[in-house]
């Protein structure tokens, strides 16, 4: 097995777990806009910026 395999492999596996990492905080971000009574984010116009952030 030469060098070159193996740095494709590991390129492989990192995107393979970004793209993971992506859709699993996107399926959380969807249920958390979803949900009527989860705290909204200080971001939000109608919430005050000096608050806690909600997903702490």
């Amino acid at each position: 097995m030469d060098a070159s395999y193996i740095i494709v492999i590991l390129a492989l596996v990192t995107m393979l777990a970004l793209i993971v990492f992506a859709l699993a905080s996107k399926a959380k971000l969807e249920r958390r806009m979803d949900d009527p009574n989860s705290k909204k984010s200080t971001l939000a116009a109608d919430k005050s910026s000096s608050g806690s952030p909600a997903d702490v």
